[in-house]
């Protein structure tokens, strides 16, 4: 039985760990051919692992030749681009504004959403050259719902949300789907805990405020990213689809701290 990504071309940013290591496993199951970009290295250990199928590219996003090498990679290998993750991001400290610096705010915005800019002109021209394809931004449910102290982080990811709307009205007539994904407290490298432990430990607290009771997890974005990615999601455009156990719906907690986010 054909994947739901049979044959399709897929580039993933931040493919080195966390929830872009988890989108490449997936698509690489369902079917699809990767071109896997990372500033980190780790993306030749995922895309040694995943085999034949999936190629390694340094790049960091903010730089504009790294990310037209990139998907040029992809369509000179394998003739086209057909769905464009543009995952990489990183969190940045957390502190009320007055004590941050334009030197930080410019680094976090450099990833966050001039990387995604990037990725989005030079994927959506290759899209263009192909006859379509899809895009899915990560954004964040701190984009969503502001908390103390991400007002660099989330400033960004909000900029992410709207940017992926606006393309999606400029391509709807082109056969591009433009589409995000939010998430909410996801166990991932953010989490200090999470770099000695795959899952929350026995007893790790979960958050206050998360109507489902537990920790997301790489995967639960993956799922989501391959469902907005496939042809499942053909009459979707110029969503931000949360995933995030219910944070964003609104506070569930009686007199509790509404946490932060992660994500």
């Amino acid at each position: 039985m054909a994947g739901r990504l049979q044959d399709k071309v897929a580039v993933i940013t931040g493919a080195g760990s966390g929830m872009g290591k988890a989108m490449a496993e997936l698509f690489a199951a369902e079917g699809a051919k990767l071109v896997l970009g990372d500033v980190s290295g780790e993306q030749d250990a995922v895309t040694e692992a995943i085999g034949e199928a999936a190629l390694a590219v340094h790049c960091d996003v903010s730089n504009e030749d790294q990310i037209k090498a990139l998907i040029a990679t992809a369509t000179e290998r394998f003739g086209r681009l057909d769905v464009l993750c543009n995952n990489a991001g990183f969190g940045g400290g957390t502190a009320p504004l007055h004590e941050q610096s334009a030197e930080h705010w410019d680094r976090v915005h450099a990833t966050n959403i001039r990387g995604v800019f990037l990725g989005m002109k030079y994927g959506i021209a290759a899209m263009l050259e192909g006859g379509g394809g899809v895009v899915v931004n990560t954004g964040s449910a701190s984009a969503v719902v502001g908390w103390k102290h991400h007002g660099v982080y989330a400033s960004a990811k909000a900029g992410v949300h709207h940017m992926t709307k606006v393309a999606a009205l400029d391509y709807s007539d082109r056969n591009i789907r433009v589409n995000a994904i939010a998430p909410g407290t996801m166990w991932t490298g953010l989490v200090p805990a999470s770099k000695d432990h795959d899952e929350p430990p026995e007893g790790y607290p979960v958050l206050a405020g998360i109507p489902m009771g537990r920790w997301g997890n790489a995967m639960d974005v993956a799922k989501a990213a391959l469902f907005l990615a496939s042809d499942d999601a053909a009459y979707i455009t110029g969503v931000v689809l949360p995933v995030d156990g219910g944070y964003s719906i609104g506070f569930s907690g009686m007199g509790a701290e509404r946490p932060g986010v992660i994500g």
